[in-house]
């Protein structure tokens, strides 16, 4: 019997409290915090074996820390559509979309060769130390970390579609919430092979980078999470509408600060490093505005440490004197501005209850604020 073919316990139902207009943000994360933890729990005890409990407590590790932006939009788009006080079915399918943010990062990091997340080592690494410390051969052990990863990334997928199936009683959530997790997921895929195509290569496409901004954030990490939790409390194609209006140039502003913070942010504040990017090639808005406008010289200094593995904070720092004499670290900022912006303007006019509408507003300052 494998992990997949056991039989499924029953699934705990999320202890929340009601919430009477609004979602309380700290009492949110608590309550999807509890939703994981009862979930993985119930995973360790029904385990086939006792080589999965370190995989799931590799999981737990791995889900500490975040900070939650998904299950908090998901909770605030059930109480955009006039979800009840008792918002259990939200706080579930919040859960799960947690879960399956933790399988896009750790195949993510896979695929960068990323060393750390949130400031910890990456699932990869974390497995391949556990891998040696349990007593195996140390140059089996980066082969070992990989592997073990994509597997554990495909764990929290499955055990993400769980959660978000397992919803409960809602108006009229089933039929509407299914076909927006199909096209989440589906989404977010086109928009990581996009970005894994353009990876590398130095180009001034901003259409093109902005189309990867679009897929692989806008609607997975704003758009969908609201989507999903306004379906369950039976919202009308207008509320649905109105919150992609907010939420999509939103998801482009925040990825567009989080390139930048990727590039001149203090990783004691972000928890991000701020070499992976160029190292990695990232084929950001940022360089391709860079690359537009940059002389000769300055397009031979960028080509010669753009994707260079070997990069360090000298090489970083010549990048961002171009970043910056280009214009292209102002121009980002102004399409932060102007995406931020419209996403208020689209609230506004939104056809939700003012306190959701209020709540929106906090998520939206916070998810691009300068840090650094």
């Amino acid at each position: 019997m494998t992990v997949l073919d056991h039989k499924r316990p029953e699934l705990p139902a999320p202890d929340v409290e009601p919430h009477p207009a609004a979602p309380d943000f700290p009492a949110v994360r608590r309550d999807v915090d509890a939703a994981l933890t009862a979930f993985l729990e119930a995973k360790e005890q029904s385990a086939p074996g006792p080589e999965l409990p370190p995989l799931i407590a590799q999981l737990r590790t791995f889900l500490t820390g975040g900070k939650r932006l998904r299950p908090l939009l998901c909770v605030c788009g059930w109480y955009a559509a006039g979800g009840g006080d008792d918002h259990a079915p939200a706080v579930r399918a919040a859960a799960g979309l947690e879960l399956f943010q933790a399988f896009a990062l750790i195949h993510d990091d896979v695929m960068d060769a990323s060393d750390t997340r949130r400031g910890r080592p990456s699932a990869h690494r974390a497995l391949a130390r556990a891998y040696t410390a349990d007593g195996g051969p140390a140059d089996r052990a980066e082969e070992h970390g990989l592997g073990a990863a994509v597997l554990l990334g495909d764990l929290a997928l499955i055990w993400s579609d769980e959660l978000l199936r397992a919803t409960g009683p809602t108006t009229r959530g089933p039929e509407q919430v299914l076909p927006l997790l199909d096209e989440m997921r589906s989404e977010v895929l086109y928009g990581q092979y996009l970005d894994l195509r353009t990876t590398g290569r130095l180009s001034d496409d901003v259409d093109t980078a902005v189309r990867v901004i679009r897929y692989k954030t806008a609607k997975y990490t704003v758009e969908r999470p609201l989507h999903i939790g306004a379906a369950l409390a039976g919202a009308d194609p207008a509320v649905l509408a109105a919150l992609s209006a907010f939420a999509l140039p939103l998801g482009e502003a925040f990825q567009l600060r989080d390139d930048l913070l990727g590039v001149f942010g203090d990783p004691r504040e972000t928890g991000k490093p701020v070499l992976d990017d160029l190292r990695a090639g990232k084929a950001t808005v940022l360089m391709a505005l860079a690359a537009q406008r940059a002389s000769h010289h300055e397009m031979r200094s960028l080509r010669a440490r753009f994707a260079r593995r070997s990069l360090d904070e000298r090489d970083a720092a010549v990048v961002r004197a171009v970043l910056e004499t280009t214009g292209a670290r102002q121009t980002v900022e102004e399409m932060i501005r102007t995406r931020l912006g419209e996403a208020l303007t689209a609230l506004d006019r939104a056809p939700i209850p003012a306190a959701a509408a209020t709540a929106l507003r906090d998520i939206a300052g916070s998810a691009t604020a300068r840090l650094a």
